[in-house]
């Protein structure tokens, strides 16, 4: 079955269908899905939605977007969530310079301060990273040695992937492998062992092709497994095999 190890459905884009588009997933092929918070408030919500639905799980941490909503107090009673059963890890964390909606000091702040949390909870973390590679890896190897997790929405070079394979990471792919213009990926995906790929949504967002430009969801991710299995010369049903392995082993302990 396939595991999409990153999706948000807490957002609104699902509002009107959420419930009968989950009830679908099982019908879909696809068995276990990560909810992962951005916002300060979805740290809230994220846990709530795991546990209304069996085949899904919660993490819980602050994107670098929304740091500006931590402070001790709030960050004293995020901390709170991960005693729920069903929030398997710290995330999503980082790194963004493309928005660049909070200070880089305040993100590199926040970001070191989730990974300390991680390691606290021996627990893995999803890394966010979006125009800023040489911060983002600065800081992994300073503060993120000897923790374990996945480098989500993956867009930089097949060196640097080879890098965080190396310090025990897994590289978490979705659909912009799909893409024409998606080279840079494609290379990644061919090129790293499988064993170190997770499959990933980030759903409502980054939908592959056909679908590109319309709301993600998780039954998408099967066009992710046949464009990874075809850059790899495998089947897609290997692919998915052992990225559910991957990912079970990393975030469920299975």
């Amino acid at each position: 079955m396939i595991f999409d190890t990153h999706a948000h459905y807490d957002s609104e884009q699902f509002d009107e269908d959420r419930e009968t588009l989950l009830a679908s997933m099982k019908e879909a092929g696809v068995g276990t899905i990560v909810n992962v918070a951005a916002s300060y408030e979805s740290c809230f919500e994220v846990p709530k939605l795991a546990e209304k639905y069996p085949f899904m799980y919660a993490a819980v941490g602050v994107h670098p977007d929304e740091v500006g909503d931590l402070n001790e107090e709030t960050f004293a009673r995020m901390k709170e969530q991960f005693k729920l059963d069903k929030v398997v890890a710290v995330g999503e964390i980082g790194l963004d310079y493309y928005w660049d909606n909070e200070p880089h000091e305040i993100q590199k702040k926040w970001f070191i301060r989730q990974l300390d949390l991680a390691r606290e909870l021996d627990l893995p973390v999803m890394i966010h990273s979006r125009s800023a590679a040489a911060d983002t890896m600065e800081i992994m190897k300073e503060h993120g040695q000897r923790l374990r997790g996945i480098i989500h929405c993956y867009s930089y070079s097949l060196e640097m992937a080879k890098e965080y394979v190396k310090m025990g990471y897994h590289i978490g792919i979705g659909g912009v492998v799909t893409f024409k213009n998606g080279k840079k990926l494609k290379e990644v995906a061919e090129a790293i062992p499988l064993e170190s790929i997770v499959l990933e949504t980030d759903c409502p967002y980054m939908a592959p092709e056909p679908f590109r430009g319309k709301r993600n969801n998780s039954s998408y991710i099967r066009y992710v497994a046949e464009e990874i299995s075809r850059l790899k010369g495998i089947t897609a049903e290997e692919v998915i095999r052992q990225t559910e392995e991957n990912a079970k082993k990393l975030l469920l302990n299975e």
